[in-house]
Protein backbone atom coordinates (compact mmCIF):
# COMPACT_ATOMS: atom_id res chain seq x y z
CA UNK A 1 0.00 0.00 0.00
CA UNK A 2 1.17 3.52 -0.77
CA UNK A 3 1.04 6.06 2.05
CA UNK A 4 -0.41 9.43 1.18
CA UNK A 5 -1.46 12.74 2.69
CA UNK A 6 -5.06 13.95 2.60
CA UNK A 7 -5.75 17.67 2.56
CA UNK A 8 -8.04 17.25 5.58
CA UNK A 9 -4.91 16.68 7.68
CA UNK A 10 -4.56 20.47 7.39
CA UNK A 11 -8.16 21.65 7.63
CA UNK A 12 -7.21 24.51 9.97
CA UNK A 13 -4.12 25.59 8.01
CA UNK A 14 -6.10 25.54 4.76
CA UNK A 15 -9.18 27.11 6.34
CA UNK A 16 -12.73 25.89 6.71
CA UNK A 17 -15.98 27.82 7.14
CA UNK A 18 -15.40 30.70 9.57
CA UNK A 19 -11.93 29.44 10.64
CA UNK A 20 -9.75 31.06 8.00
CA UNK A 21 -5.99 31.55 8.57
CA UNK A 22 -4.31 34.80 7.54
CA UNK A 23 -2.40 32.94 4.81
CA UNK A 24 -4.16 29.71 3.81
CA UNK A 25 -2.01 26.71 2.95
CA UNK A 26 -1.90 26.09 -0.80
CA UNK A 27 -2.13 22.92 -2.86
CA UNK A 28 1.56 23.17 -3.67
CA UNK A 29 2.46 23.56 0.02
CA UNK A 30 0.49 20.40 0.86
CA UNK A 31 2.45 18.56 -1.83
CA UNK A 32 5.76 19.82 -0.43
CA UNK A 33 4.83 18.69 3.09
CA UNK A 34 3.93 15.23 1.81
CA UNK A 35 7.25 15.05 -0.04
CA UNK A 36 9.22 16.04 3.08
CA UNK A 37 7.53 13.18 4.92
CA UNK A 38 8.48 10.74 2.16
CA UNK A 39 4.86 10.05 1.22
CA UNK A 40 3.87 8.76 -2.20
CA UNK A 41 0.46 10.37 -2.74
CA UNK A 42 -1.49 13.56 -2.07
CA UNK A 43 -5.27 13.50 -2.14
CA UNK A 44 -6.88 16.92 -2.57
CA UNK A 45 -10.36 16.83 -1.07
CA UNK A 46 -13.20 19.34 -1.10
CA UNK A 47 -11.54 21.54 1.54
CA UNK A 48 -8.89 22.39 -1.08
CA UNK A 49 -10.91 22.26 -4.32
CA UNK A 50 -8.70 22.11 -7.39
CA UNK A 51 -11.42 23.56 -9.60
CA UNK A 52 -10.45 26.96 -8.17
CA UNK A 53 -7.02 26.61 -9.73
CA UNK A 54 -6.15 27.19 -13.37
CA UNK A 55 -5.16 24.52 -15.87
CA UNK A 56 -1.64 25.93 -15.66
CA UNK A 57 -1.70 25.43 -11.88
CA UNK A 58 -2.83 21.83 -12.37
CA UNK A 59 0.02 21.16 -14.76
CA UNK A 60 2.49 22.74 -12.34
CA UNK A 61 1.25 20.49 -9.51
CA UNK A 62 1.61 17.40 -11.69
CA UNK A 63 5.07 18.41 -12.87
CA UNK A 64 6.24 18.88 -9.26
CA UNK A 65 4.67 15.58 -8.21
CA UNK A 66 6.23 13.79 -11.18
CA UNK A 67 9.60 15.21 -10.22
CA UNK A 68 9.19 13.74 -6.74
CA UNK A 69 7.91 10.40 -8.04
CA UNK A 70 4.56 11.08 -6.38
CA UNK A 71 0.97 10.75 -7.58
CA UNK A 72 -2.01 13.04 -7.03
CA UNK A 73 -5.64 12.18 -6.28
CA UNK A 74 -8.78 14.27 -6.47
CA UNK A 75 -11.92 14.58 -4.34
CA UNK A 76 -15.30 16.31 -4.13
CA UNK A 77 -18.11 16.53 -1.58
CA UNK A 78 -21.68 15.44 -2.31
CA UNK A 79 -23.11 14.01 -5.49
CA UNK A 80 -23.53 16.53 -8.29
CA UNK A 81 -23.33 15.03 -11.76
CA UNK A 82 -22.37 18.33 -13.42
CA UNK A 83 -19.58 18.98 -10.90
CA UNK A 84 -18.23 15.46 -11.25
CA UNK A 85 -18.22 15.84 -15.04
CA UNK A 86 -16.26 19.07 -14.58
CA UNK A 87 -13.75 17.32 -12.30
CA UNK A 88 -12.97 14.51 -14.74
CA UNK A 89 -10.68 16.64 -16.96
CA UNK A 90 -9.00 18.04 -13.84
CA UNK A 91 -8.27 14.49 -12.72
CA UNK A 92 -6.84 13.69 -16.12
CA UNK A 93 -4.71 16.84 -16.06
CA UNK A 94 -3.09 15.99 -12.71
CA UNK A 95 -2.75 12.28 -13.54
CA UNK A 96 -5.17 11.09 -10.86
CA UNK A 97 -6.52 7.55 -10.98
CA UNK A 98 -9.08 8.24 -8.22
CA UNK A 99 -11.99 10.67 -8.00
CA UNK A 100 -13.20 10.43 -4.41
CA UNK A 101 -16.83 11.44 -3.84
CA UNK A 102 -18.13 11.84 -0.27
CA UNK A 103 -21.87 11.09 -0.09
CA UNK A 104 -23.90 12.51 2.77
CA UNK A 105 -27.42 12.98 4.13
CA UNK A 106 -28.89 14.71 1.07
CA UNK A 107 -27.45 12.03 -1.21
CA UNK A 108 -29.08 9.35 0.95
CA UNK A 109 -32.45 10.82 -0.06
CA UNK A 110 -31.79 10.07 -3.74
CA UNK A 111 -33.27 6.67 -4.63
CA UNK A 112 -30.48 4.19 -5.27
CA UNK A 113 -31.64 3.38 -8.83
CA UNK A 114 -31.60 7.11 -9.72
CA UNK A 115 -28.16 7.66 -8.25
CA UNK A 116 -26.87 4.50 -9.93
CA UNK A 117 -28.20 5.67 -13.30
CA UNK A 118 -26.45 9.04 -12.97
CA UNK A 119 -23.18 7.36 -12.02
CA UNK A 120 -23.39 4.98 -14.98
CA UNK A 121 -23.62 7.96 -17.32
CA UNK A 122 -20.42 9.43 -15.87
CA UNK A 123 -18.31 6.27 -15.75
CA UNK A 124 -17.38 6.08 -19.46
CA UNK A 125 -15.84 9.57 -19.40
CA UNK A 126 -14.12 8.73 -16.14
CA UNK A 127 -12.66 5.55 -17.58
CA UNK A 128 -11.46 7.39 -20.66
CA UNK A 129 -9.60 9.79 -18.33
CA UNK A 130 -8.06 6.91 -16.37
CA UNK A 131 -10.25 7.53 -13.31
CA UNK A 132 -12.13 5.26 -10.95
CA UNK A 133 -14.85 6.81 -8.78
CA UNK A 134 -14.26 6.10 -5.07
CA UNK A 135 -17.43 6.70 -3.05
CA UNK A 136 -16.58 7.59 0.55
CA UNK A 137 -18.70 6.40 3.45
CA UNK A 138 -19.40 9.79 4.92
CA UNK A 139 -21.25 10.79 8.08
CA UNK A 140 -24.88 10.22 7.10
CA UNK A 141 -24.69 7.74 4.21
CA UNK A 142 -25.17 4.24 5.69
CA UNK A 143 -22.95 1.46 4.46
CA UNK A 144 -25.76 -0.98 3.55
CA UNK A 145 -27.10 1.67 1.18
CA UNK A 146 -23.60 2.11 -0.23
CA UNK A 147 -23.43 -1.61 -0.99
CA UNK A 148 -26.82 -1.40 -2.71
CA UNK A 149 -25.50 1.42 -4.87
CA UNK A 150 -22.33 -0.47 -5.81
CA UNK A 151 -24.31 -3.60 -6.66
CA UNK A 152 -26.75 -1.56 -8.76
CA UNK A 153 -23.95 0.00 -10.82
CA UNK A 154 -21.86 -3.21 -10.92
CA UNK A 155 -18.82 -1.69 -12.59
CA UNK A 156 -15.16 -2.06 -11.58
CA UNK A 157 -14.71 1.66 -12.22
CA UNK A 158 -16.82 2.34 -9.11
CA UNK A 159 -15.54 1.41 -5.67
CA UNK A 160 -15.30 2.62 -2.09
CA UNK A 161 -13.08 5.16 -0.40
CA UNK A 162 -13.20 3.43 2.98
CA UNK A 163 -13.00 5.76 5.96
CA UNK A 164 -12.39 3.89 9.20
CA UNK A 165 -14.36 6.21 11.50
CA UNK A 166 -16.89 8.35 9.58
CA UNK A 167 -19.75 5.89 9.80
CA UNK A 168 -19.94 6.07 13.59
CA UNK A 169 -22.18 9.04 12.81
CA UNK A 170 -24.45 6.74 10.77
CA UNK A 171 -24.84 4.38 13.72
CA UNK A 172 -22.22 1.83 12.64
CA UNK A 173 -19.31 0.60 14.73
CA UNK A 174 -16.11 0.94 12.66
CA UNK A 175 -15.34 -2.73 12.08
CA UNK A 176 -18.96 -3.29 11.06
CA UNK A 177 -18.42 -0.67 8.35
CA UNK A 178 -15.08 -2.18 7.35
CA UNK A 179 -16.52 -5.68 6.98
CA UNK A 180 -19.33 -4.38 4.75
CA UNK A 181 -17.23 -2.13 2.54
CA UNK A 182 -13.78 -3.78 2.43
CA UNK A 183 -14.70 -6.03 -0.54
CA UNK A 184 -15.30 -2.86 -2.58
CA UNK A 185 -12.41 -0.73 -1.27
CA UNK A 186 -10.12 0.99 -3.77
CA UNK A 187 -8.93 3.78 -1.44
CA UNK A 188 -8.46 4.07 2.34
CA UNK A 189 -8.78 7.02 4.71
CA UNK A 190 -6.74 6.10 7.78
CA UNK A 191 -7.39 7.95 11.04
CA UNK A 192 -7.83 7.30 14.74
CA UNK A 193 -10.19 8.49 17.47
CA UNK A 194 -11.02 8.20 21.15
CA UNK A 195 -14.28 8.41 23.07
CA UNK A 196 -14.43 10.40 26.30
CA UNK A 197 -17.38 10.72 28.69
CA UNK A 198 -18.83 14.16 29.30
CA UNK A 199 -17.64 15.46 32.71
CA UNK A 200 -21.27 16.00 33.74
CA UNK A 201 -22.37 12.59 32.52
CA UNK A 202 -24.27 14.00 29.53
CA UNK A 203 -23.26 11.41 26.98
CA UNK A 204 -19.78 11.43 25.48
CA UNK A 205 -17.66 12.94 22.73
CA UNK A 206 -15.64 11.42 19.91
CA UNK A 207 -12.28 13.12 19.39
CA UNK A 208 -9.54 12.60 16.85
CA UNK A 209 -6.08 11.46 17.91
CA UNK A 210 -2.82 10.90 16.05
CA UNK A 211 -2.83 7.46 14.43
CA UNK A 212 -2.18 4.65 16.88
CA UNK A 213 -3.10 6.65 19.98
CA UNK A 214 -6.86 5.98 19.96
CA UNK A 215 -9.20 3.03 19.88
CA UNK A 216 -9.46 2.39 16.13
CA UNK A 217 -8.66 -1.25 15.32
CA UNK A 218 -6.04 -0.30 12.77
CA UNK A 219 -4.29 -3.64 12.30
CA UNK A 220 -7.67 -5.34 11.88
CA UNK A 221 -8.62 -2.77 9.23
CA UNK A 222 -5.46 -3.55 7.28
CA UNK A 223 -6.08 -7.28 7.65
CA UNK A 224 -9.54 -6.81 6.15
CA UNK A 225 -7.96 -5.07 3.15
CA UNK A 226 -5.25 -7.66 2.51
CA UNK A 227 -6.98 -8.62 -0.75
CA UNK A 228 -6.70 -5.09 -2.19
CA UNK A 229 -4.32 -3.91 -4.89
CA UNK A 230 -0.87 -3.51 -3.27
CA UNK A 231 -0.66 -0.06 -4.91
CA UNK A 232 -3.86 1.14 -3.26
CA UNK A 233 -3.31 4.46 -1.50
CA UNK A 234 -3.68 4.82 2.25
CA UNK A 235 -4.56 8.46 2.85
CA UNK A 236 -3.62 9.88 6.25
CA UNK A 237 -5.90 12.45 7.84
CA UNK A 238 -7.14 13.26 11.33
CA UNK A 239 -9.84 14.92 13.40
CA UNK A 240 -7.78 17.48 15.29
CA UNK A 241 -10.19 19.59 17.40
CA UNK A 242 -9.63 23.36 17.23
CA UNK A 243 -8.64 25.38 20.28
CA UNK A 244 -9.08 29.04 21.16
CA UNK A 245 -5.52 29.57 19.93
CA UNK A 246 -5.79 28.79 16.22
CA UNK A 247 -2.10 29.47 15.61
CA UNK A 248 -1.28 26.73 18.12
CA UNK A 249 -3.90 24.48 16.53
CA UNK A 250 -2.32 24.91 13.10
CA UNK A 251 1.12 24.11 14.55
CA UNK A 252 -0.35 21.01 16.15
CA UNK A 253 -1.49 19.76 12.74
CA UNK A 254 2.18 19.32 11.83
CA UNK A 255 2.95 17.52 15.10
CA UNK A 256 0.00 15.16 14.64
CA UNK A 257 1.11 14.41 11.10
CA UNK A 258 4.63 13.54 12.31
CA UNK A 259 3.20 11.02 14.76
CA UNK A 260 0.61 9.71 12.31
CA UNK A 261 3.16 9.04 9.55
CA UNK A 262 5.44 7.22 11.98
CA UNK A 263 2.57 5.06 13.25
CA UNK A 264 1.35 4.29 9.73
CA UNK A 265 4.82 3.14 8.71
CA UNK A 266 4.99 0.82 11.72
CA UNK A 267 1.56 -0.63 10.90
CA UNK A 268 2.38 -1.20 7.24
CA UNK A 269 5.88 -2.61 7.83
CA UNK A 270 6.13 -6.14 6.53
CA UNK A 271 2.67 -6.20 4.96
Amino acid sequence: MKLGLGSYAFRWSIGIKDRQPPTPMTAMEVLEIAHRHGLSVVQYADNLPLDRLSAEDHRALKARADGYGMTLELGTQGFNAAELARYIPIGQRIGSNILRVALDAEDALIPVPDLAAQLRELLPDGKAAGLRFAIENHFDYPSPRMVQLLDAVADDALGVCLDVANSICAGEWPMQTVRMLAPHAINLHFKDYRITPDPYGVGFRIHGTPLGQGRAELAEVLDALAHCDPDMSVILEHWLPPSDDMEATRALEHEWLDRTVAAARRLLAGR
